[in-house]
């Protein structure tokens, strides 16, 4: 069955054709204020961004969700989970401190944030799944009592899936901690030592201190590694890797089933930002130049389509930043170029079809 994803492109001439607007119409036009009722609690889920990161979605989108899900007289808050790795996002203290230090303050926002897994992460409840990887998913508490879901997801690069969108947003943000070490269990990164420069950058951002490094000798201790996979992300010389062969492609089956777990019967809604399209995820503290210029903003009731749909369009663009200059045709996987051992995100939109969540066959309307 075809599924619809609505499209706001970049194209300006006059203040109502703002990307903020936009984004309204898009929202209705995507027929989403029929899944918000009167009193319905409407969780925002999105990422607040690392502090030091620029490419994540502006407060200034978030805002315009905020003010139309109360218009439909919904009760909306911000979520997100805490991190499985250590930095500013960690446990809910310093994660609201940083989602406030970029931005996302009730004055700017008008709606409280809540974050979904408690003070230190430790509020999870088992969901039932039953699917290839999983029977059961460990999902932030706060999240299922909500009534509605609206994702705000940031399409970008990722170093361990491809690429982020829909599913990392739901799936890796809205797992608890204890679920987040479920997607992450095969992660089992490696460090050459030929290319290790000694900086202790990875012992630094290491939550379980399984790093060792000395002038004899640079490793990690597989017995005590949750395989977060932030040694890799903060590894300045790449000397940090994963043996992926089938790792990469099972982790985000995993992610998947997380996002199944989570969304299943409840009214959720579905939006890509394709701007900023950063090579990296906003997990880093820093943003590289985006790899194709902005697109716009997609939305669709079907997540598989709205992920099909923005794997398509920044493939079928024009490569800039790292990958510019680049032997890469039209259609090329722009996030396998960026990140070659995994498979460029396609395993997740392919799991997400077969175990029945939407279909990769869409029709793209503009507004």
């Amino acid at each position: 069955m075809t599924a619809k994803v609505f499209r706001a492109d970049m194209k300006a001439s006059s203040d109502s054709e703002s990307l903020v607007k936009k984004l309204g119409k898009l929202f209705y036009k995507a027929g989403f204020q029929e899944l918000i009722a009167e009193d319905d609690f409407v969780a925002i889920k999105q990422h607040f961004g690392e502090p030091g990161n620029t490419a994540f979605i502006r407060p200034v989108f978030t805002r315009e969700i905020v003010k139309i899900a109360k218009k439909l007289k919904g009760k909306p808050f911000l979520t997100d989970a805490n991190t499985l790795y250590t930095g500013e996002r960690s446990n809910s203290v310093d994660h609201l401190n940083a989602a406030i230090a970029n931005g996302f303050s009730y004055a700017t926002v008008q709606a409280p944030i809540i974050i979904a897994d408690g003070l230190k992460g430790k509020g999870s409840t088992e969901v039932e799944v039953n699917l290839k990887h999983f029977d059961k998913v460990r999902i932030a508490s706060e999240i299922l009592e909500a009534d509605v879901l609206i994702s705000l997801a940031h399409f970008k690069g990722h170093e361990l899936s491809g690429f982020g969108g829909t599913f990392k947003n739901i799936g890796m943000g809205l797992g608890s901690r204890a679920g987040k070490q479920m997607m992450h269990s095969a992660v089992l990164p490696e460090i050459t030592e030929s290319e290790c420069i000694k900086c202790m950058q990875c012992v630094k951002h290491c939550p379980e201190d399984c790093i060792t490094i000395n002038k004899n000798k640079s490793y990690i201790n597989h017995e005590i590694c949750i395989g977060c996979g932030e040694c890799v992300v903060t590894c300045p010389t790449d000397a940090i890797s994963v043996e992926w062969e089938s790792t990469s492609e099972g982790m985000e089956e995993r992610q998947v089933e997380f996002t199944y777990g989570i969304v299943k019967d409840r009214k959720n809604i579905y939006i890509n930002f394709i701007t900023n399209v950063s090579p990296d995820c906003d997990c880093a503290g820093w943003s590289d130049r985006p790899i194709v210029n902005d697109i716009g903003i997609l939305a669709s009731k079907d997540p598989v389509a709205l992920e099909q749909a923005s794997l398509d369009l920044v493939n079928q663009a024009e490569a800039k930043g790292m990958l510019a200059g680049k032997d890469l045709k039209p259609g090329d996987n722009k996030f396998k170029a960026v990140h070659p051992s995994t498979d460029g995100g396609v395993k997740q939109i392919e799991y997400a079809a077969e175990i029945g969540m939407g279909s990769r066959e869409y029709e793209l309307i503009d507004l």
